[in-house]
C-alpha cells in the first residue's frame, strides 16, 4: 500500500507535513535534511523541485529555490541523491512538489518510473491542469502507484473540489489563500469560513492546510479544519537562520507547539 494511505489510515492525530526545497541549504543537504526530519518525528516530506520561474511560491521558498539552483541541484540530481533513502531507513512518505516544465523535460513517465525507483510516494505539480492530468498524466502516474496530489483555493468551484475528491486519491492539499506561499500569524474569519465551507461538503479525501501555517496558532486552525497542516516557508526561513536542521526543526516545534 501508498505510504501515504497508510499515513492517513494509522495516524489518528494531526499530520504535519514539512517542505523543503532538494539542495537546500548546500547541494548535498537533500538527504541529510530528510534523515533529520524523520528522526524528529515529522510525518510526511515535501521535497521541492527547484525551478527558475516559481509561480506559487513567496520570496522565502523563491529565495531558496534560486540559491539551489546556483548549488547545482537538477531533477536528474534529486534523484539521484534520493536512489537508496529507503535502503538507509527512511520509511516516512516522500512527495516531490515541483512545477510541470522541468518535469515534462525529463518526461512524465520517465520522471513516475524515477519516483517510484527511489521510493517517492506522491508529486505536487501546482501548475498542472485538472483537465490534463485527467486526459494525459493520471493513466501514467496510476501505473506507478503514484497519488498525484491536487490543490484547491477558496477560489475554487465546488463542482471542481468534487472532481478533485472523486478522481484523485492520498490526500487534497488545501491551499489557505489564492496568495504565495509564506508564513501568517493566524486565519482570518474569511479563510475560516472557506474551511468550513469544505468541510461541510464531507469529500471522501483527508485534507491538509498548506501555505500560512508558521506558528500554533495557525497549525491548530488547520488541525481543526482537516487533517493537519503543511509547512514550508517557516521552516526553509529558520534552515537559513538557524545553521543547522536539527535546531531548524526544533525552533518550528516550538513555534507551533506540537
Amino acid at each position: 500500500m501508498n505510504r501515504i494511505t497508510t499515513l492517513f489510515e494509522d495516524k489518528h492525530s494531526p499530520i504535519l507535513s514539512i517542505y523543503y526545497p532538494a539542495g537546500y541549504p548546500d547541494l548535498n543537504d537533500t538527504v541529510p535534511v530528510l534523515h533529520v526530519l524523520q528522526s524528529k518525528g515529522e510525518d510526511m516530506v515535501e521535497i521541492g523541485i527547484p525551478f527558475s520561474d516559481p509561480m506559487a511560491d513567496g520570496p522565502v521558498i523563491q529565495e531558496a529555490s534560486t540559491q539551489a539552483l546556483r548549488n547545482g541541484i537538477s531533477l536528474r540530481l534529486i534523484f539521484e541523491q534520493l536512489k537508496n533513502v529507503r535502503k538507509e531507513g527512511i520509511h516516512i512518505p516522500i512527495i516531490l512538489m515541483g512545477y510541470l516544465n522541468p518535469i515534462m523535460q525529463y518526461g512524465f513517465e520517465a520522471f513516475c518510473r524515477s519516483c517510484a525507483g527511489t521510493g517517492v510516494d506522491g508529486v505536487i505539480v501546482p501548475d498542472l491542469p485538472f483537465a490534463d492530468y485527467m486526459s494525459d498524466y493520471k493513466p501514467i502516474a496510476d501505473k506507478y502507484d503514484l497519488k498525484m496530489i491536487m490543490l484547491i483555493t477558496p477560489e475554487t468551484s465546488e463542482e471542481r473540489v468534487r472532481q478533485i475528491d472523486a478522481h484523485t486519491s492520498g490526500f487534497i492539499y488545501m491551499v489557505s489563500s489564492a496568495a504565495t506561499t509564506g508564513a501568517q500569524q493566524s486565519f482570518d474569519e474569511q479563510k475560516q469560513a472557506y474551511f468550513r465551507k469544505i468541510n461541510a461538503m464531507q469529500l471522501k479525501n483527508p485534507r491538509l492546510v498548506g501555505f500560512g501555517i508558521s506558528n500554533k496558532a495557525t497549525f491548530d486552525a488547520a488541525a481543526q479544519n482537516s487533517r493537519g497542516g503543511i509547512i514550508g516557508s517557516k521552516f526553509v526561513q529558520l534552515l537559513k537562520s538557524e545553521g543547522s536542521p536539527e535546531k531548524a526543526i526544533d525552533k518550528l516545534m516550538e513555534d507551533i507547539a506540537r
